[in-house]
């Protein structure tokens, strides 16, 4: 399982890369293109995967976890935020669901100022 995990990983961050790389030549440091593109395409596609896989694909453990986790993961994390995300709303826990946005969304973006913080107080 770990090993399909891994490899899907390598696979989807590849991906980002090559496709941040390509936005940036395209388009410019003006906007951050890459992330945003590769957050709305992986959670489309993690979405359109997993109701696939409900409906009408026989996905083995390993393939669901090298595709979702290791290769979707790899591409995106805000994937598997944005499909737990509408897990909750499917399973009709709204409140939880816009908890977890907005609290992942705000702690997440309150903790990278802080570890920008924390190191220029010990580096600087």
């Amino acid at each position: 399982m770990l090993l399909s995990v891994a490899l899907g990983g390598a696979l989807g961050a590849s991906a980002r890369y090559l496709f941040a790389a390509q936005a940036l030549r395209l388009f410019g440091p003006n906007f951050p293109w890459g992330t945003f593109g590769v957050n709305v395409i992986g959670s489309f596609l993690i979405g359109a995967l997993v109701e696939a896989g409900a409906l009408r694909l026989s996905l083995t453990p390993e393939m669901r976890a090298f595709l979702v986790t290791g290769v979707l993961g790899g591409f995106t994390t805000f994937s598997a935020y944005s499909l737990d995300v509408a897990n909750l709303i499917e399973k009709k826990q709204a409140g939880l669901a816009l908890l977890y946005a907005f609290g992942s969304m705000g702690l997440s973006i309150a903790a990278v100022f802080a570890g920008l913080y924390a190191v220029r107080a010990v580096l600087t």
